[in-house]
């Protein structure tokens, strides 16, 4: 017998079953059913689609009033680091700049303090409770990086908990080695920098799925992204690159040469990166909530990227000093908002595009596929765009089993 039926689903989404990303036009195709059904057993979607009664199980669930889809794949986070920076945001306001702050101990360079200065034990701890909100809005699949260590010990010790962090959960997690994030205080220049990073690589295999670089102007420039990223796939990664998010230096261009997976933020990029997207499938990783945590006016041309026969997928970029947002579900109505994305080219941009930003075959409940799942409080897909700021997820359902029901919290606090 079947192990749980989700019946009488007012709206299913059903992303499509591919093994490259969805490109151009392609993101605008989703299946919506109107009274669908889905059906359980051992952990995996024995059958999705209209409605049907040919299905027992021993659980079944009535989704009449419900929108029910995959569960969200978050593609992009710095989930593991120590400290919060809210003390910056006064100045931001005040129009200290990014520099000024840098130079008064604030930036990126106090959060490698910070984590530098946190216990292992510590740093799980607070992780744990970021994770958790990040699977209570609707996310079962998350890449995390490390880059605030900037040293050998505190990298690794970022990387070791992350790993902790699925073993504990049971959770499908992609870890990423972001050792050169930006340059440390102490460093004698870029290149021994950069070296000492490249160095690092074959002990951060252990731990790590792919390796990252930010590619920037005064952080790691076109020549050095490319030697950092060859050295990295000779260690057998595959490459991610933060690239183009200031300047337009050709971050897009070089990942797309070097077969990168993802190359996340592009914001300045140019019209020939863009262009080049339509013969690649590296995934185009678009972060408005950054932009918009930012103030900035000038959000990624993610319009541009699927006319010109792109893949994108969106992720939070969830960090303490740039998106300091966990919840993926407000950063999808960023993207209908800032981005012009229609709500079909956003739900696979959280699905099954981002799961292929992140080499998993996440994102999608066909046939055969695990049984991770998301019921929503909400009368269409489209709302859940609409109707921003808050978490829309009614039941969170992981491997057929329901890990997360919001009906019972509020039975809790109406209690």
């Amino acid at each position: 017998m079947n192990d749980l039926i989700i019946q009488n689903i007012k709206q299913l989404i059903l992303p499509k079953s591919t093994n490259r990303p969805l490109k151009g036009k392609e993101l605008d195709e989703l299946t919506t059913i109107d009274n669908g059904t889905v059906v359980v057993k051992d952990g995996k979607i024995v059958y999705s689609g209209e409605y049907t009664d040919e299905y027992e199980a021993k659980e079944t669930i009535d989704a009449s009033d419900k929108v029910v889809s995959p569960s969200l794949v978050e593609a992009h986070t710095h989930l593991v680091h120590g400290g919060s920076r809210e003390h910056e945001m006064a100045l931001k306001r005040q129009g200290v700049s990014y520099l000024e702050i840098l130079e008064q101990g604030g930036g990126i360079l106090s959060t490698v303090e910070a984590t530098r200065n946190t216990s292992e034990a510590d740093l799980l701890k607070k992780a744990e409770k970021q994770l958790l909100t990040m699977m209570q809005h609707g996310v079962l699949t998350v890449e995390a990086k490390s880059g605030y260590g900037l040293d050998k010990e505190t990298e690794l010790k970022q990387l070791r908990v992350s790993n902790q962090l699925a073993d504990k959960f049971n959770l499908e997690m992609k870890h990423t080695f972001l050792g050169p994030h930006a340059i440390p205080k102490d460093a004698t220049s870029n290149q021994a920098f950069l070296d000492e990073m490249i160095a690092m690589l074959p002990e951060a295999k252990q731990y790590a799925d792919f390796a990252d670089i930010f590619c920037e102007t005064g952080v790691f420039t076109i020549e050095e992204s490319k030697k950092y990223m060859e050295a990295a796939k000779e260690a057998g990664f595959r490459v991610k690159i933060h690239a183009d998010e200031i300047d337009p230096l050709g971050g897009l261009e070089l990942a797309i040469d070097e077969d990168a997976i993802s190359a996340d933020h592009l914001v300045a990029s140019s019209e020939e990166g863009k262009q080049k997207l339509n013969n690649s499938d590296t995934v185009a990783v678009i972060l408005p909530g950054t932009t918009f945590y930012l103030g900035k006016e000038q959000y990624a041309d993610a319009r541009g990227m699927i006319d010109n026969n792109g893949a994108i997928a969106i992720a939070t970029d969830f960090n303490p000093g740039s998106c300091v947002t966990n919840n993926l579900q407000l950063v999808m109505s960023i993207a209908s908002l800032k981005l012009k994305l229609s709500s079909n080219e956003i739900w696979n941009a959280v699905t099954v595009n981002a799961a292929k930003a992140i080499d998993s075959e996440a994102g999608t409940i066909n046939k055969g596929d695990k049984a991770n799942i998301v019921l929503w409080d909400a009368p269409n897909y489209e709302y859940i765009l609409y109707h921003f700021g808050v978490n829309h997820a009614d039941k969170v359902i992981k491997d057929g089993r329901i890990i997360f029901d919001n009906a019972i919290s509020e039975s809790t606090i109406n209690a």
